[in-house]
């Protein structure tokens, strides 16, 4: 999907984040009606649209078309909210927080509130609130982005200079009084604050089953804060195994992405608790799967790809369960030269390069790979026999592929029979098992592992869409 951007002494036009071409959306040369104008940083606003047609809109696809056009008609009236500001100070919100949620993301939760909903055999005639549903999750998205970029020291997110780093070196440039750095820090909290305020609003657009989908909206953001908070201070103490790097990647990430957005979906729906409980057993694993693949980017990802800087996990000090399996099996000058590896901000090339062969020399990276594919496996086989619509399994099936394997060079994705097919159950080999798997900080999926695409076994090269270090590392 390509989105419009023109912004003063900016970038003329730019795409989506490079996964997006990944995931499902509009058809090739469709543009986004999510895109800003000139007005991005001027008094006009979001772009004027002609309506959209939703008698043409196909209800059994999520659209991103249209769900990009409700989210800036959201923004548009929020920024109407603020009219008391003066100029300077509006365009200061527009470019950085309404600006960021429209041009930016894969729409990865929105997508699965929709087909949570779906899959629950919801009404079509909930089309509204299910939007209204993604345009909130989008928000809280933007919320624990700008956040989480303040609290490890982000230079960069999709590509631009973070909110917090813009706006201190905005304070520096007037010549304003005291330090650049907080008032950066300190107005991006603010944006923050904005954002999960407008999650709220965004929500009532559409009350309907309003109670449930609060229940749930209030869930997944006590989670996402405590699990932001365990990341932080087991980053402070150091220390720390692999059980307390799965729990912060589950209550960090992989709820919020994954099972808290298909609840929500749910919710909408009137759902059956059963059905609740199957959407879980997929959600979990596949949760934990999509962090653990974005632990491995986080380390060998290609910053022209990924937006963020060469080996942001390794500069941050991250305790993701890839540096931990790396420090655990690492010798003493391997786990110190995790430790001297500098902050965010300071280019040491040649220790990330050396960092990078010392956990692919520890097998800590072949280990992940192959813990992703069984959790993948495991979310695949929670939908077997489960009583939903056969495209809301297809396209469940089809999210946990993209979402694990995101290289466009994966098999999986040249697979020209469509969505992923079950082909039995997944013949594990004890000698090649990590000890983790049984560690209780990851819930148990239901049912047995299916298969959707290769493992790789202890001496292979990593399966397609995994980290290279020698070519420049993971792509998504």
């Amino acid at each position: 999907m390509v989105t419009l951007i023109r912004e003063t002494g900016g970038v003329g036009e730019e795409t989506r984040e490079p996964s997006d071409r990944h995931l499902p959306g509009p058809p090739d040369g469709a543009l986004s009606d999510g895109a800003l104008s000139d007005g991005a940083l001027s008094d006009a606003g979001l772009i004027d649209s002609p309506p959209f047609d939703r008698d043409l809109f196909d209800r059994d696809l999520f659209d991103h078309a249209l769900f990009d056009r409700t989210l800036d008609e959201l923004l548009r009236r929020e920024m109407d909210r603020l009219s008391f500001l003066g100029t300077e100070d509006r365009e200061t919100l527009r470019s950085h927080l309404a600006g960021f949620v429209a041009r930016g993301g894969r729409r990865l939760r929105p997508a699965f509130v929709y087909w949570g909903h779906r899959a629950s055999g919801g009404s079509p005639d909930d089309l509204d609130a299910v939007l209204a549903a993604g345009c909130s999750i989008e928000l809280l998205h933007a919320c624990a982005l700008i956040l989480d970029d303040v609290m490890d020291e982000s230079p960069l997110r999709r590509g631009r200079v973070t909110a917090h780093v813009a706006l201190a070196e905005r304070h520096r440039e007037g010549g304003w009084a005291g330090s650049s750095r907080r008032f950066g820090e300190s107005a991006a909290v603010l944006l923050g604050m904005l954002a999960f305020t407008w999650a709220d609003s965004a929500l009532l657009t559409d009350r309907r089953r309003l109670a449930d989908a609060l229940e749930v909206l209030t869930q997944l953001r006590v989670e996402l804060a405590a699990g932001q908070y365990l990341d932080l201070t087991c980053a402070a103490r150091g220390g720390g195994g692999r059980r307390e790097a799965l729990l912060i990647s589950t209550y960090k990430s992989g709820k919020y992405t994954v099972e808290r957005p298909l609840h929500l979906g749910h919710a909408i729906a009137g759902g059956e608790p059963g059905l609740r409980r199957v959407l879980s057993a997929y959600a979990l694993p596949l949760g934990e799967a999509f962090q653990l693949r974005d632990d491995v980017l986080g380390v060998f990802g290609d910053p022209a790809r990924t937006g963020k800087p060469a080996g942001a996990d390794l500069l941050q000090g991250k305790r993701t369960y890839l540096l931990t399996l790396a420090r655990e099996r690492a010798d003493g000058p391997g786990a110190a030269l995790l430790d001297a590896l500098p902050g965010p901000g300071e280019a040491r090339p040649d220790l990330v390069a050396a960092a990078r062969e010392m956990i692919v020399a520890t097998g800590a990276l072949e280990t992940v790979e192959r813990r992703i594919g069984d959790l993948t496996e495991a979310a695949a086989a929670a939908l077997s026999g489960a009583d939903m619509p056969a495209d809301a399994r297809s396209a469940l099936l089809d999210l946990a592929r993209r979402l694990t394997h995101p290289d466009p060079t994966d098999p999986l994705h040249r697979d020209p029979t469509g969505p992923l097919t079950h082909t039995g159950p997944a013949q594990s080999d004890p000698a090649q098992s990590d000890p983790a798997q049984s560690d209780p900080a990851r819930p148990d999926p239901a049912g047995g592992a299916t298969r959707l695409g290769p493992t790789p076994v202890a001496g292979s090269a990593p399966v397609a869409g995994s980290a290279e270090p020698s070519t420049g590392g993971a792509r998504r």
